[in-house]
């Protein structure tokens, strides 16, 4: 039987393990052996069985990347200031690698907008609803959605 558990995340690697305490204290003394490393990997593009949303890294920035820059100058690097279903999208991209979350929802991206003073997607649902049947994003839940790998492409030049 179990006399310890633990789960620890490093960027995109997690570990959890339950057994003797002196087993875990070995693994946990490993991990933090290699921190750096396991803190620079860069989550999977997708799953192989193309993605459920359950998998790990699904929804997560795909690069390491640190962002400086305001949303309005994201908008226009990813020229999404006149097509409201890639400002949608774009937006939502930039939440994910500016405020690190996983998942979101309209109401984030609307908000986002809105705090960044650009002007609105105007019905975001039927944006999600757009960009969720071009595969470049996914819901997750009732409410929740995040950018697949090929939402992100379709924002590269």
């Amino acid at each position: 039987m179990a006399d310890a558990k633990i789960e620890i995340k490093v960027g995109a690697v997690s570990f959890s393990g339950e057994g003797d305490g002196k087993w875990l204290s070995e693994q946990l003394d490993k991990i933090l052996e290699k921190i750096q490393e396991l803190a620079n990997v860069v989550p999977p593009a997708s799953d192989s069985d193309g993605g459920n949303g359950t998998g790990a890294g699904m929804g997560k920035p795909t690069t390491t990347k640190k962002l400086t820059g305001t949303l309005a100058s994201f908008l226009k690097e990813k020229k999404a200031t006149g097509n409201k279903t890639r400002k949608f999208l774009a937006t939502a991209v930039w939440l994910h690698d500016h405020d690190k979350k996983d998942r979101l929802t309209t109401k984030d991206v609307t908000k986002a907008l809105s705090d960044a003073k650009q002007s609105s997607v105007g019905n975001a649902s039927q944006c999600l609803a757009s960009n969720i049947s071009q595969g470049c994003c996914q819901k997750d839940g009732k409410k929740q959605f995040f950018v697949t790998p090929e939402g992100r492409a379709e924002l590269e030049p």
